[in-house]
């Protein structure tokens, strides 16, 4: 299989692996979001979702990028702005 080397095909991977991880976790984002602590709670999972990142990208290419993290708050944080939270 070839590596992901563009944008837009690293981008969407990015995001797709990000809603999965909303998707099967709902409630761990949910609270998270309400206590704050939404890294540790998802640790694993995002670390999961990094490494199948970098897998199916070009590493010369993910390094220079940083759609991944970006998934991450826009996603699991911004999307997640309805929850109540001191954070906010």
């Amino acid at each position: 299989m070839a590596l992901i080397n563009t944008p837009e095909a690293a981008m969407r991977l990015a995001r797709t692996i990000i809603y999965d991880i909303l998707l099967y976790n709902k409630d761990k984002v949910k609270e998270g979001i309400k206590n704050d602590n939404i890294f540790e709670l998802l640790e694993k999972e995002l670390k999961e979702g990094f490494d199948l990142y970098t897998s199916r990208t070009d590493p010369e290419f993910a390094k220079k990028t940083n759609f991944y993290n970006n998934a991450v708050v826009d996603i699991l944080i911004k999307k997640s702005g309805n929850i109540e939270s001191d954070i906010w």
